[in-house]
């Protein structure tokens, strides 16, 4: 039940922050269209109706599901207890239900319409009005949160007037999101020419997974399972020919699995081709990240395994055997699969991670890293199978392959300490300053280093009295690492091999004159900055960040820290940097609702809504980094540009500022 609950909440928090950020080309509108009443029983007793409308093949669900399944609806009364107090709960007209295969649990729900209905007694004789808030969640192929607010009009002027998620309100807010652009068209040139710039990760996410794949492999899950398999298909098999295809076939079906692993992921993508880049600014999937590794890496350490369900396996590998040909070498790979994933699930995971933390569609990174996978994993079948003579030169199966995971817990708990800290930058909960990081970063090390000369040992593992080779080398590597941490750590400079992964240089336990990179002056308000820029007359670099954006840090670190760059930035630039992540809650009387030109409506809460919304209507744009130059009077000077390398940015400056001076010179 337990592994259900987080695998819903994920799904949720996934679909919650995607639906808030959906581009403006990408449709994304509500499948439930809302209506509502107010019936007058006495003086002072009032009917709410609530009417929900629901396009054809969606559900809409009950109150009243079970849980663990869709989330229900539920209704928010503002006020409610101080002006009027409800009277019994809220009742709904005729639901459906149905079993849910995935969720294991049977599910109550609506079809084509709904009805509720709440009857309110009202205390204060001068309240007009009530504000009612719906959740809800709405499921086809896959869910999606919504939710709506209703305004119901007491004294019968204004019973049909509804604002929040389906309305704009505050015009003069909702107007000063637009920007009155000019020189447009090279904006739109540049994206249609793919001026964005920066590397193509596809071939190295691709190498991390087969990296991933070829340590799974040493592993005492997978390792011993290479003569055993191979020797079986050689001996089984009628002649040699057909043996060697059948541990090909064998490999294939493992390449297979792993690819099939990873298309869940693209029914999300359906719906938002960035829906996974979500993961890396939602508080609360971090901190799920965050504990699944830290279970991930004690699990390696021995004091626990994570398993499937073993009748699985069962199923799997008798299935198999009763069925033979090419669909049973396919169960085989299954049930290798299966029986390691206490070895392979942890290390899926950090792959799951990195291509959160990547650029690009996330979908597609992931589905290269499972193919990267599943190819190492399955090489060493095939090539055994054709050359069986190798078998004999196999190392012995023993206590190195603990040591492998031991290694691999390490690992997985650096990557844990990422996902806390994405979390504690987008909370500015100030838990994970950069030297905290570092520091946790450095016993890490030194704990891996300590390990490998036999310090100390986890589990049920035999104590060290000697360490050979491999581990002195990884020892003395982990130590030189710590070293290079702490360097950076007392000098405070700049850890350019690491540069994304630990916190920005300005979030910190020092005083720091700003909270801006590198100690720029930077504006985090665009009215301020674009006031400043028209009082000097400098151009304006925008510049469209997160806090939890590794992209954006490794820019920072590795191209503005440049010294041409970085005088560009300090003296010819005003530099104005927007956090599109930022959960800061905006003052209530600055929360409105924005409607794009496309007529979709996003409600604007936190700084980083205001932001995302601001970088989507002026640029149609949603990545981060994401760099546009404006004339103080909001000329376009260049095209926009996003990851790239320190020529490319330094030259782009110098032709903004080119740019500007013929713009300032034009009559």
């Amino acid at each position: 039940m337990a592994k259900k609950i987080i695998l819903n909440s994920i799904a949720f928090l996934l679909a919650l922050t995607t639906w808030s950020q959906l581009p403006v080309s990408g449709g994304g509108e509500d499948p439930v269209s809302w209506s509502h009443s107010v019936e007058q029983v006495t003086d002072s007793t009032y009917v709410l109706h609530f009417r929900a409308d629901i396009e054809t093949d969606w559900h809409l669900y009950s109150q009243h599901t079970a849980e663990g399944g869709a989330l229900p609806i539920e209704f928010e009364f503002e006020g409610v207890g101080k002006t009027y107090e409800l009277v019994g709960p809220v009742t709904e007209s005729e639901t459906h239900t149905a079993y849910n295969e995935i969720f294991e649990v049977v599910e109550t729900f609506f079809k084509e319409s709904a009805h509720f209905t709440q009857e309110i007694v009202v205390s204060d004789a001068d309240l007009s009005a009530v504000r009612v808030n719906a959740y809800y969640q709405v499921c086809k192929e896959v869910c999606i949160p919504g939710e709506h607010q209703f305004v119901f009009s007491l004294d019968g002027s204004q019973t049909q007037v509804e604002t929040g998620a389906g309305e704009p309100s505050h015009p003069e807010l909702s107007g000063s999101l637009k920007l009155d652009l000019k020189n447009v068209a090279t904006l739109q040139a540049a994206g249609s020419q793919g001026a964005a710039g920066g590397e193509n990760p596809l071939w190295a996410l691709f190498g991390l997974g087969f990296l991933g794949g070829l340590i799974a492999l040493l592993t005492p899950c997978v390792f011993p399972m290479i003569p055993l398999t191979v020797s079986f298909f050689t001996k089984q098999s009628a002649n040699r020919s057909r043996g060697v295809a059948n541990a090909v076939f064998y490999g294939s079906c493992i390449v297979l699995i792993y690819f099939l692993l990873s298309l869940p992921f693209h029914l999300f993508d359906s719906v938002d081709s960035q829906i996974l880049n979500s993961i890396a600014t939602n508080i609360w999937l971090n901190l799920v990240f965050f504990l699944v590794f830290v279970v991930f890496a004690f699990s390696f350490f021995g004091y626990y395994e994570l398993t499937l369900p073993a009748s699985w396996a069962n199923r799997a590998d008798a299935a198999s055997g009763r069925i033979g040909g090419a669909v049973g070498i396919f169960l085989m790979a299954l049930t290798l699969a299966i029986v390691s994933f206490s070895c392979t699930g942890p290390i899926l995971g950090g792959l799951l991670g990195s291509t959160a933390l990547a650029e690009g569609d996330v979908a597609t990174n992931l589905t290269l890293g499972m193919l990267g996978f599943g190819l190492a994993l399955a090489l060493p079948f095939a090539l055994f199978a054709l050359f069986p003579s190798w078998l004999s030169r196999l190392p012995q199966s023993g206590g190195w392959m603990e040591t492998v995971k031991v290694v691999l817990g390490f690992l997985e708990l650096g990557l844990a300490l990422k996902f806390l800290s994405n979390a504690d930058l987008v909370g500015h909960w100030g838990i994970l300053k950069r030297e905290v990081f570092l520091a946790l970063w450095i016993l890490l090390a030194i704990g891996l280093g300590g390990y490998l000369l036999g310090w100390f040992r986890f589990g049920k593992s035999r104590p060290r009295t000697r360490v050979g080779l491999g581990r002195g080398l990884g020892a003395f590597l982990s130590l030189v690492f710590a070293a290079y941490l702490g360097y950076g750590l007392v000098s405070g400079s700049p850890l350019k091999l690491l540069s994304g992964f630990p916190p920005p240089d300005f979030y910190t336990l020092k005083e720091s004159p700003t909270d801006c990179p590198l100690g720029l002056d930077c504006y985090k308000e665009f009215d301020a900055g674009l006031e400043q820029a028209r009082q000097t007359g400098k151009p304006i670099l925008l510049d469209f960040t997160g806090w939890a954006c590794v992209n954006c840090r490794k820019m920072e670190e590795q191209v503005w820290s440049n010294p041409e760059v970085f005088r560009l930035l300090d003296e010819e630039y005003i530099l104005i940097s927007l956090y599109v992540d930022d959960r800061e809650e905006l003052p209530e009387s600055e929360q409105f609702v924005f409607r794009f030109d496309s007529g979709r409506t996003k409600r604007i809460r936190t700084v980083g809504d205001r932001w995302s919304a601001f970088q989507t209507a002026n640029f149609g744009a949603v990545s981060q980094p994401y760099y546009v130059q404006l004339s103080p009077d909001l000329h376009i000077l260049n095209p926009a540009i996003q990851n790239t390398d320190t020529r490319t940015y330094r030259d782009w400056l110098v032709s903004g500022l080119r740019a500007q001076e013929q713009v300032a010179g034009a009559p």
